[in-house]
């Protein structure tokens, strides 16, 4: 039975192979495709924002105490490959969305933290700026507001391989206009590649719209964004195309108002539930009621057998509301809920429905994957920090060549809502945390983290304690040594902005 999978995988990647040969040569030599089985697969890419790795019922791997029903999320577990061991690039939105981009880590592309308004544009010795670090032994480096024109995304490389690029909803790697997230003018999706750029804030309550209207039961808000998702798949593609639908879901501020969906829920369990479980699960359901209408409309256009999903989240979910057990830490901190995420990807025919994987992936290896499956098979090792994972997605041996790192120079809360977060980082705290300037790196199971002020290095075998809750720097001294060294190596390497000691109190 193993030889026929085995025969099956090959003879599908030998096919995939000539083809991608075919794209690769061009006109120098064409190899044409079976019974006109298109060459390029379509690219759909659902990511959503905040959703931890325990919010989804059901998800492989996981010990979700989430009472959210997600059935079109259940579709593509079912469909599709389900990751256990799958990483966000960063612990927040702005800096993880710009590695996904260009599959380069936000130390080398110098964007580690959210940006800002245009006038909040400060450097190392502002006046202002270096308030913000009173009592601090450290300071950050100043905050990037715009990923630079000059770096390649993905929607660039696809478009240069022929395929059509579109994105609706959240961009947020460049500074706000006129309005919190708002698109900016000059460095915003069309000057990145993008053919189709649809900027909305959806059903989200960043509309300005905090409560739903009345609703019957089963019916659900209109969301802008959904339907202009559904709108591009919809339309005649003359080429392959890539789809990036960049939800708001489920980011605070919730919205309010879903009395049928929350009514179900507090009926259904026995226990009393806090306004703010039922309305975050009421929300989670919201943004799975979203992704079915856009499912339904690939597979209605027939475009689904020639499609690949990939559905995952930015980063870890809020301390206040998102499952993370048996993961430590939560968005804004590089222990494990702050970085791992679901991830779910779907291709007819090539993957496995209902299958899981435990290698460890990283978003930076979202580029060269697109890249791959669209014909370029090169690279770029020395610029880019992630690696395809094509083999893994079609069955065949994938080997880890470049070790999974984080950086994240900053305190955070910001200012003097640092004093008044918890001093020492849980699970499922319910609360934010202290974060310091820190970076990560994990190597098969063993993951380091260090903190630039203390020096102090903490090592964790995940596979053996994935709460991080035993520390082994000390009885396995010199394995962490060498980890640090290996991470300050790639840092120096990517030319990170290291924080600089504080002159005011040190």
């Amino acid at each position: 039975m193993k030889a026929i999978k085995l025969h099956n995988r090959l003879g599908r990647l030998i096919l995939l192979g000539f083809c991608y040969l075919g794209t690769f040569l061009g006109t120098k030599g064409k190899v044409e495709s079976v019974q006109d089985t298109p060459v390029k697969p379509n690219i759909l890419l659902v990511y959503v924002d905040d959703l931890g790795y325990g919010d989804i019922p059901n998800y492989p791997g996981s010990i979700s105490k989430s009472i959210a029903e997600t059935p079109n999320i259940g579709r593509l577990i079912q469909s599709g490959m389900s990751f256990t061991n799958a990483y966000s690039s960063a612990p927040l939105c702005s800096p993880a969305r710009a590695a996904l981009l260009t599959g380069k880590s936000p130390a080398r592309l110098g964007f580690e933290f959210v940006t800002k308004y245009e006038k909040d544009t400060l450097g190392w010795d502002d006046e202002q700026w270096l308030a913000l670090f009173k009592n601090k032994k450290l300071i950050s480096p100043p905050i990037t507001l715009n990923l630079p024109l000059e770096e390649e995304t993905v929607a660039e490389g696809l478009k240069k391989l022929g395929y059509e690029t579109g994105i609706v909803g959240k961009w947020h790697v460049a500074s706000h206009h006129k309005v919190y997230k708002g698109w900016s003018l000059t460095h915003g999706p069309a000057q990145q590649g993008f053919d189709s750029a649809k900027e909305t804030f959806g059903a989200h309550p960043y509309s300005g719209t905090k409560s739903s209207p009345h609703l019957n039961r089963g019916d659900y808000p209109e969301d802008l964004l959904t339907s202009e998702a559904v709108k591009f798949i919809e339309k005649k593609h003359d080429s392959p195309f890539f789809l990036m639908v960049s939800h708001y879901f489920v980011h605070t501020p919730h919205l309010i108002g879903l009395q049928w969906i929350e009514e179900k829920y507090r009926s259904k369990h026995s226990r009393e539930l806090t306004d703010d479980e039922v309305r975050y699960a009421a929300n989670i359901e919201l943004l799975d009621h979203y992704l079915g209408k856009v499912l339904d409309a690939l597979e209605n256009s027939g475009q689904s057998k020639n499609t690949l999903i990939i559905f995952t989240s930015d980063n870890g979910g809020h301390p206040a509301y998102a499952h993370h057990a048996p993961f430590r830490g939560s968005k804004w901190n590089l222990y494990e809920a702050g970085i791992r995420i679901p991830m779910i990807v779907s291709w007819p025919g090539v993957i496995k429905g209902n299958s899981l994987e435990e290698t460890p992936v990283i978003q930076t290896d979202f580029f060269p994957t697109f890249m791959a499956l669209a014909g370029n098979i090169t690279e770029g090792s020395n610029v880019l920090d992630g690696q395809s994972i094509l083999p893994l997605l079609t069955g065949n041996i994938f080997n880890r060549k470049k070790p999974l790192y984080w950086y994240f120079p900053y305190y955070h809360p910001e200012g003097e809502g640092y004093d008044e977060a918890l001093k020492v980082t849980g699970v499922e705290d319910g609360r934010v945390s202290r974060t310091r300037p820190h970076a990560a790196m994990r190597k098969g199971s063993m993951k380091l983290v260090y903190f630039f002020d203390t020096e102090q290095m903490e090592l964790y075998d995940l596979n053996k304690d994935p709460g991080e809750s035993v520390n082994l720097s000390e009885t396995r001294a010199w394995h962490a040594q060498l980890m640090k060294e290996d991470l300050l190596k790639r840092l120096y390497a990517a030319n990170a902005r290291f924080p600089r000691i504080n002159s005011q109190t040190y």
